[in-house]
């Protein structure tokens, strides 16, 4: 059995207004040419497959004519699980048509998430494809709850689910060697997070630390987090995303992990993803950012600057006509290192990818009066949460 995991695709997401449809396309072919290449047979997809709950058509178009390609390959097996990005009843429409070409598809953690992979009929191993598990599949509401006893709840309702799953993989492998792997899209303790990531569970936190997943499976195929990591063992990692999906992610490798065993003992290799368009992040005063501006080459490349010079609106301007002469992308200047920005194509609106709804709301909160009232302030948060809580179940 030989894995390739990789997640958090994100497919149609707009950068900043900026498509990135020309890098999903290179990572696509890419990936199929090294599934080919590596002689894969399991495909993993850890979750956060689109970037949004009802992705652009072209996307949809992306993904399908993806699968499709892929099914031509020595890859017989193909598993999909969502992530808090993907709309669980989207994912699912196509299920029964996608099973008929190997292609499993597990959506909402209340499916049959068991999956045995064979090899001339023989059980080579067994994959525990668990998706994001959404507070209402492992936490029962109970009125008057506090948030932390919530928190507790959710903490003890995953690590319920993954037990329960590992139970019915072990019942089928036995005593034998044959190697077990879990999925999972959340955030355990411990693992490093990027700018471009959002709290996966409204309201509260999750503590599942790596240890809890060491006990129980030989590889842990985990999405969600957008850089490529070990968590405390070698055999529990995030794959990461594809391209770099925030600023944040400019200066590190994007990779995917092909996994094998010999011997009971699991292989990972981490293989770096050719990048289609570099994110570039120049900080600095006016002199040191044209210095930087005139060096670079790849006029493809988009570019964050952090600007920290004593005429800053002059700075800015003469910035801004630089790049126009370079044929330069100047996405967004931030000014003296503060959070207001400068966003050059948005009449210099700050902009809210990297916010959560929860955020946005709190912001509207300390415009308001209310915001002083530690009790009203409270209930409007507590409700607002409800809220999402019940949009998430209806996406």
């Amino acid at each position: 059995m030989k894995i390739l995991h990789t997640s958090d695709w994100h497919l149609g997401q707009s950068f900043m207004g900026k498509s990135r449809e020309d890098e999903h396309i290179a990572f696509l072919s890419w990936l199929l040419q090294k599934i080919k290449d590596e002689e894969i047979n399991v495909l993993i997809v850890a979750g956060d497959i689109f970037d949004i709950g009802t992705p652009p058509n072209y996307a949809l178009e992306l993904y399908y004519d993806f699968l499709k390609n892929l099914v031509q390959t020595n890859c017989k097996y193909t598993i999909i699980t969502a992530g808090n990005h993907d709309s669980v009843s989207n994912l699912k429409a196509p299920k029964q048509l996608l099973a008929m070409l190997n292609i499993s598809i597990i959506a909402s953690g209340e499916e049959d998430e068991i999956i045995e992979i064979y090899n001339n009929s023989k059980l080579e191993g067994v994959i525990c494809a668990v998706p994001f598990l959404r507070d209402s599949v492992v936490r029962r509401a109970i009125r008057g709850e506090s948030s932390k006893d919530k928190d507790k709840s959710l903490t003890d309702g995953i690590r319920e689910h993954y037990q329960s799953v590992y139970n019915r993989a072990k019942d089928i492998v036995r005593d034998s060697d044959i190697p077990i792997v879990a999925t999972g899209h959340l955030t355990t303790v411990g693992a490093k997070i990027s700018d471009s990531e959002r709290d996966i569970y409204i309201g509260g936190s999750v503590n599942i630390d790596s240890s809890f997943f060491g006990e129980y499976f030989n590889y842990v195929a985990l999405g969600h987090l957008h850089n490529n990591q070990k968590v405390g063992s070698n055999h529990i990692r995030y794959s990461g995303s594809p391209i770099p999906l925030s600023f944040s992610e400019a200066d590190r490798d994007k990779r995917v992990n092909i996994v094998s065993f010999e011997e009971n003992i699991v292989i990972v290799k981490e293989v770096t993803i050719p990048i289609t368009r570099n994110l570039i992040v120049i900080k600095g005063n006016l002199n040191l950012v044209i210095e930087e501006l005139e060096k670079i080459e790849n006029k493809t490349c988009w570019i964050e600057i952090h600007l920290d010079d004593e005429n800053p609106i002059k700075a800015n301007r003469e910035i801004k006509t630089l790049a126009k002469s370079l044929d330069l992308t100047i996405l967004v200047i931030k000014m003296n290192n503060s959070t207001n920005a400068l966003d050059i194509d948005k009449n210099n609106l700050v902009p809210l990818e990297q916010k959560t709804p929860l955020d946005i709301f709190n912001l509207l909160l300390r415009s308001d009066k209310v915001y002083d009232d530690d009790k009203i302030r409270d209930e409007l948060v507590d409700s607002f949460k409800i809220i999402l809580e019940e949009l998430e179940e209806i996406v």
